[in-house]
Protein backbone atom coordinates (compact mmCIF):
# COMPACT_ATOMS: atom_id res chain seq x y z
CA UNK A 1 0.00 0.00 0.00
CA UNK A 2 1.30 3.45 -0.85
CA UNK A 3 1.84 5.72 2.10
CA UNK A 4 1.54 9.51 1.72
CA UNK A 5 5.20 9.84 2.72
CA UNK A 6 6.24 7.47 -0.12
CA UNK A 7 4.81 9.64 -2.93
CA UNK A 8 7.09 12.27 -4.42
CA UNK A 9 6.16 15.89 -3.79
CA UNK A 10 4.85 17.77 -6.81
CA UNK A 11 5.75 21.36 -7.47
CA UNK A 12 3.12 23.99 -8.32
CA UNK A 13 3.47 23.56 -12.10
CA UNK A 14 3.07 19.77 -11.91
CA UNK A 15 0.08 20.12 -9.60
CA UNK A 16 -1.57 22.59 -11.97
CA UNK A 17 -0.94 20.27 -14.93
CA UNK A 18 -2.39 17.34 -12.99
CA UNK A 19 -5.54 19.30 -12.08
CA UNK A 20 -5.96 20.43 -15.71
CA UNK A 21 -5.82 16.82 -16.95
CA UNK A 22 -8.29 15.75 -14.25
CA UNK A 23 -10.73 18.50 -15.24
CA UNK A 24 -10.49 17.55 -18.90
CA UNK A 25 -11.08 13.88 -18.06
CA UNK A 26 -14.06 14.79 -15.86
CA UNK A 27 -15.62 16.85 -18.66
CA UNK A 28 -15.30 13.97 -21.12
CA UNK A 29 -16.81 11.51 -18.63
CA UNK A 30 -19.67 13.93 -17.95
CA UNK A 31 -20.38 14.28 -21.67
CA UNK A 32 -20.36 10.51 -22.14
CA UNK A 33 -22.69 10.04 -19.17
CA UNK A 34 -25.05 12.75 -20.45
CA UNK A 35 -25.08 11.17 -23.91
CA UNK A 36 -25.95 7.76 -22.46
CA UNK A 37 -28.77 9.25 -20.38
CA UNK A 38 -30.23 10.96 -23.47
CA UNK A 39 -29.81 7.79 -25.53
CA UNK A 40 -31.62 5.59 -22.99
CA UNK A 41 -34.35 8.19 -22.50
CA UNK A 42 -34.97 8.56 -26.23
CA UNK A 43 -35.03 4.79 -26.76
CA UNK A 44 -37.58 4.48 -23.95
CA UNK A 45 -39.78 7.21 -25.44
CA UNK A 46 -39.64 5.61 -28.90
CA UNK A 47 -40.53 2.19 -27.50
CA UNK A 48 -43.46 3.59 -25.50
CA UNK A 49 -44.93 5.64 -28.37
CA UNK A 50 -44.41 2.94 -31.01
CA UNK A 51 -46.07 0.21 -28.97
CA UNK A 52 -48.77 -1.46 -31.02
CA UNK A 53 -52.10 -2.37 -29.45
CA UNK A 54 -52.37 -5.89 -28.14
CA UNK A 55 -54.22 -8.40 -30.28
CA UNK A 56 -57.09 -10.14 -28.51
CA UNK A 57 -56.44 -13.64 -27.29
CA UNK A 58 -57.54 -16.55 -29.48
CA UNK A 59 -60.10 -17.70 -26.94
CA UNK A 60 -61.61 -14.22 -26.77
CA UNK A 61 -62.21 -14.19 -30.53
CA UNK A 62 -64.06 -17.50 -30.37
CA UNK A 63 -66.21 -16.35 -27.44
CA UNK A 64 -67.04 -13.10 -29.19
CA UNK A 65 -68.06 -14.98 -32.32
CA UNK A 66 -70.35 -17.28 -30.35
CA UNK A 67 -71.95 -14.38 -28.50
CA UNK A 68 -72.85 -12.65 -31.79
CA UNK A 69 -74.52 -15.79 -33.21
CA UNK A 70 -76.76 -16.56 -30.24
Amino acid sequence: MIQPSDSPMLNAAETAALRTRQKARNKVMGLILGFLVLLFFSISIVKITAKQPHAPAQGAEAEAGQADHS
